[in-house]
C-alpha cells in the first residue's frame, strides 16, 4: 500500500509541469498559434524563478517572476509570429534556442545555490488520512491548481463567449476579423496566458520538483508538452490524461528500481520520449481524425485582406 501511495504521489508531482505547460499551449494553439519555443521559455522561467527565490528568500517571488518571464518571452515570440507574420515554426525554434542559451549563461552563478526552507506541502488534516493522505493530499498547492485549471479551461473555451472567440480565431481568422474581432490582439492574449502557464511550469521544476538549477534541466519536457496537446486532440481532459500517462510511466520505472528490479538508467531517461514518438506515430495513421480536431488555422499567419 505504501508503494502504491508513493507511486501515485510521485506521478502527480512529475506530471504537474507537463500538465501546466500543455494547458497553456492548448489555449495558444486554439487561437491558431504554434509556439515551438516552449522549451526555451521553460528554461528561462526555471532559472529566473530560482534566482529570484535565492536572492529574496521568497518562493512567492520566484513563482511571480517566472510567470512574468514566461509572459514576456511569449510576447517576444508574438512580435515575430503575430506582429511581423513570420513563420511560426522558425520563430518558435529561435525562441527555444535563445532561451536555452541565455538560461545557461545567467544560471552559471546559481548552480549549487541553496534554496530557503519552505513549509511542508499538503492539505492540512487531509494529508493525515492513511494511504489517501500520502497519495493525494501531500502535494504542493500548484499541483492542485493545475488540476483545477482543467475544468476551468474547458469551461472557458467551450462554454463562454471569449472562449468561442478564441476558437473562432483559430478556425477562421478571416471570418473573425470580418465580424470585427481584433485577431492579432486575441492571439497575443492567448499567448500571454500560455506564457504564464509555461512560466509556472518552469518554476515548479526548479523550485519544487527538483529543487535545484542545472543547465538544461527541463530535459525535453517542453517538447513533450507540445506533443501532449496533439495527443490530447486539443481537449483539456485528454491532455490531462496524457500528462499523467507520461509522468506515471517515468515514476513506475523508478519505483521498479526501488523494489529491486534493475532497469538501466538510459531506458528510464528515454522512455517518455520514446512513448511520445510512438503515440504520435499511431495518431498520424489517422490524419482525418487529427484534422477534425486540430484548429484549421494552426501555424498559419493571419494576413488581413
Amino acid at each position: 500500500m505504501s508503494v502504491a501511495a508513493s507511486l501515485i504521489a510521485t506521478t502527480m508531482n512529475a506530471s504537474t509541469p507537463l500538465l501546466l505547460a500543455a494547458l497553456g499551449i492548448l489555449v495558444a494553439e486554439r487561437s491558431g498559434v504554434l509556439n515551438l519555443g516552449v522549451e526555451g521559455i521553460m528554461l528561462m522561467s526555471a532559472v529566473c524563478a530560482y534566482m529570484a527565490t535565492v536572492e529574496t528568500g521568497s518562493f512567492a517571488a520566484g513563482f511571480i517572476f517566472a510567470i512574468v518571464i514566461g509572459i514576456a518571452f511569449a510576447l517576444f515570440f508574438a512580435i515575430f509570429a503575430v506582429g511581423l507574420r513570420a513563420n511560426q515554426q522558425a520563430s518558435g525554434l529561435g525562441v527555444a534556442i535563445f532561451g536555452g542559451g541565455l538560461s545557461a549563461y545567467i544560471g552559471v552563478a546559481y548552480q549549487g545555490a541553496v534554496l530557503p526552507e519552505r513549509s511542508a506541502d499538503g492539505i492540512w488534516l487531509l494529508d493525515q488520512i492513511p494511504f489517501f493522505g500520502q497519495a493525494f493530499f501531500s502535494q504542493h498547492w500548484i499541483v492542485y491548481l493545475s488540476l483545477l485549471m482543467i475544468p476551468a479551461i474547458w469551461y472557458f473555451l467551450f462554454k463562454t463567449r471569449p472562449g468561442l472567440v478564441i476558437r473562432a480565431v483559430g478556425e477562421s481568422p478571416s471570418s473573425a476579423n470580418a465580424l470585427g474581432y481584433n485577431v492579432p490582439l486575441i492571439r497575443c492574449a492567448a499567448l500571454a496566458f500560455s506564457g504564464a502557464c509555461i512560466g509556472l511550469s518552469g518554476a515548479y521544476l526548479s523550485l519544487i520538483y527538483t529543487p535545484l538549477w542545472v543547465e538544461g534541466m527541463v530535459a525535453g519536457r517542453g517538447w513533450i508538452a507540445l506533443a501532449l496537446v496533439t495527443f490530447g486532440t486539443w481537449r483539456p481532459l485528454r491532455v490531462f490524461l496524457g500528462a499523467y500517462l507520461f509522468g506515471g510511466m517515468t515514476m513506475i520505472q523508478m519505483n521498479l528500481q526501488s523494489i529491486g528490479i534493475s532497469i538501466p538508467p538510459q531506458f528510464i531517461s528515454m522512455a517518455p520520449y520514446a512513448a511520445t514518438i510512438i503515440v504520435l506515430a499511431l495518431l498520424s495513421r489517422n490524419p482525418t481524425w487529427i484534422r477534425m480536431n486540430m484548429p484549421a488555422s494552426l501555424g498559419k499567419p493571419f494576413i488581413p485582406h
